[in-house]
């Protein structure tokens, strides 16, 4: 198939988030089982510099309508390995800056009209290079006003630019609303300004865009497909999504097993595998050691990366503080957020020193050295779409602490549940929830034998994209 990814960012050129992971592998496993495969980017500053986007080529000088003017774009390709192309599609104004949506304070006021541009300017690329895709798919608010932009282009040029169209949640909470002022950006015709469009409000909602008018309707996991589908996960959306119930469907992420495999990883001090163990301690002591802290320490460690925000459980730890203050544990957390929360993390530590470390900064490697040196990983989210560290943790050996939602419960079998198959401990998104998720961590450190059989189960499993890439193709199949 001819297959067209659009999507906001993408693991290595650009990354904030699992979105980045998650679209980047998709891409490559499907290039790699022989599809045509092209991902559409902005021409953000970060991705156009990367190393290996060193040999993008200029394509196409653009002219796009944007409400009463015509605003001017370049479009850059590149082909990273054999049967995929990465395209760019970049204008000074919108993509050259730091951060890719906004500061650490604010989004960036004219993302409506960034986003609206780089939809356009795909629509109109395709149409350009007649690249004649089957499927076009969409990923999260940012390119979710792809599916009716292409159709009405093609209505508009009598061509057809692609036979189906898929747009993927991977977190409905951030859903692309602005000023329905914003709405004469697009160029699409007023009733779609609509209760039956893009009309939320009062305001203008992109991902409900996304929602109504593509094919079909993904998630990113099969509980959070039916979560947003109701008042307390669906986050306003949840009578759109209803629907659209019989086309929607959770298709659980997988991770890149290049990258994350801690028999050939190359950020850790020693590698190990389910047959034999013994260099995840020389990672403990790594660990350990790099945040100041015993190397010889014979307590539980637990680690923790994420976005510093609510929707992580951020607080929920912060509501555990004397746990953390008086346990024989430690606590490594890596991750940038939220200013109360980051203040949180670091006056945490303050008060609990010699037992927790905070890193605030970006570190690849470190994300894996945490992974792998870490007993148990946790994983508090009030809500989670998918998650990726659960099964990343898995697969390093380390006992996710993790909330019964979303893929979450798709992904770890608690060892309560099923003592004979169990990977993980599972609690309620609660303050109360997680302090009994941390006092079962300390009973279970206390009976190795226990702890062993469920760290080897959990690096037994396969999490891999090869698995989770051949759901897309039958998806991408029974559309078209």
């Amino acid at each position: 198939m001819k297959i067209v990814h659009v999507a906001s960012e993408m693991f290595p050129y650009i990354k904030t988030g699992g979105l980045a992971d998650a679209v980047g592998s998709l891409a490559l496993t499907l290039a790699d089982h022989g599809h045509e495969v092209a991902v559409f980017l902005p021409g953000h500053r970060a991705a156009v510099e990367h190393p290996l986007a060193a040999g993008a080529v200029h394509r196409l000088h653009l002219r796009i309508e944007m409400g009463d003017l015509f605003m001017s774009g370049d479009v850059r390709s590149f082909s990273p390995r054999p049967n995929l192309t990465v395209f760019f599609i970049c204008r000074e104004e919108f993509f050259d800056r730091r951060r890719p949506y906004g500061t650490p304070d604010r989004d960036y006021e004219d993302n409506h009209h960034r986003f609206i541009f780089f939809c356009k300017g795909v629509v109109e690329t395709l149409r350009l290079l007649e690249l004649g895709a089957d499927i076009v798919h969409a990923h999260d608010w940012q390119c979710a006003l792809l599916p009716l932009l292409l159709r009405r282009a093609e209505q508009r040029h009598g061509a057809t630019l692609a036979m189906k169209t898929v747009f993927t949640v991977h977190n409905i909470a951030f859903q692309g609303i602005f000023p329905m002022r914003s709405f004469y950006r697009t160029n699409l015709p007023d009733e779609l300004m609509g209760i039956d469009g893009l009309e939320f409000y009062g305001q203008m909602n992109m991902m409900k865009g996304g929602l109504l008018f593509a094919d079909r309707v993904t998630t990113v996991s099969p509980r959070y497909a039916r979560e947003i589908q109701t008042p307390e996960f669906g986050c306003g959306l949840d009578g759109v999504v209803l629907t659209r119930a019989g086309d929607i469907v959770g298709l659980l992420n997988g991770i890149d097993s290049a990258v994350w495999n801690p028999a050939r990883d190359p950020h850790l001090p020693a590698t190990y595998s389910a047959g034999d163990l013994a260099g995840k301690a020389v990672c403990r002591a790594q660990l350990l050691r790099s945040h100041g802290f015993d190397p010889q320490f014979r307590g539980p460690v637990f680690g923790m990366v994420c976005r510093l925000t609510e929707q992580k459980g951020v607080d929920l730890v912060l509501a555990n503080a004397d746990f953390f203050q008086t346990a024989d544990v430690r606590v490594i957390l890596l991750g940038q957020g939220d200013h109360q929360m980051e203040n949180g993390v670091h006056d945490l530590a303050q008060t609990a020193p010699g037992r927790v470390a905070v890193s605030t900064r970006q570190d690849e490697a470190m994300c894996h050295l945490i992974e792998a040196g870490a007993d148990f990983f946790l994983m508090p989210s009030r809500f989670e779409p998918c998650g990726l560290n659960q099964m990343y943790s898995q697969t390093y050996g380390t006992v996710p602490l993790v909330s019964r939602v979303g893929g979450l419960t798709d992904t770890v079998t608690d060892l309560d549940d099923a003592p004979a198959e169990g990977t993980g401990l599972m609690f309620p998104p609660t303050a109360g929830g997680l302090r009994d998720g941390l006092e079962r961590a300390l009973r279970l450190y206390a009976a190795p034998t226990r702890l062993a059989a469920a760290q080897t189960r959990g690096m037994r499993r396969d999490f891999s994209w090869a698995q989770a890439a051949r759901a897309y193709e039958q998806l991408y199949e029974e559309a078209l």
